[in-house]
């Protein structure tokens, strides 16, 4: 049996300038631009293992997920997967078949923080997306590939990216 969490996140061309370094007395020039463009990764991780699977698609919607499930189980196709996901309406739709393999199991309501995939999210934006402006969509999507694929081949990484190893490290130091 494999435990894996669900979640799917936007990528596009809008982005917000945060903060970063300079030089002391100089100001960083950070590119700024609001163009309504994105595409959608959809993510799952197995958070014991480090294992992650994930696709690129252009919505988010039943449809999409189907096909997203579907990969997932191809992938672990001599396991069966207990996948942990929110209430998102392509996840709960009637019309979305689930493979012989998987087992759905939700999240209570606006609770974000119970999800690990979560903290991909903000790895990816931290790391690769910050302060960035990109010429069209399909640069934002090279990237993507290059991040998730980075994360992919870096199980431990993973791991204490979505663990939630200090959880466990302050209830051990607190005994």
């Amino acid at each position: 049996m494999r435990l894996m969490f669900q979640d799917e996140a936007r990528f596009g061309r809008i982005n917000e300038p945060k903060r970063c370094w300079a030089p002391p007395g100089i100001r960083p020039d950070t590119p700024y631009q609001v163009v309504r463009e994105s595409t959608y990764v959809y993510a799952a991780v197995s958070p014991h293992d480090g294992t992650v699977d994930s696709l690129i698609l252009p919505e988010t919607n039943a449809a999409a997920m189907e096909i997203f499930v579907k990969e997932v189980a191809r992938r672990h196709s001599d396991e069966f997967i207990l996948m942990v996901l929110d209430s998102a309406g392509w996840h709960i739709a009637k019309q979305l078949p689930l493979p012989d393999n998987m087992q759905l199991v939700f999240l209570p309501p606006y609770s974000p923080q119970l999800n690990p995939a979560e903290h991909l999210w903000d790895e990816i934006r931290e790391k690769w997306f910050l302060n960035k402006a990109f010429h069209d969509l399909d640069a934002v999507e090279t990237l993507l590939v290059n991040a998730l694929r980075s994360l992919e081949n870096d199980k431990c990484r993973v791991q204490n990216i979505t663990g939630f190893n200090w959880i466990i490290n302050i209830n051990l130091n607190a005994t």
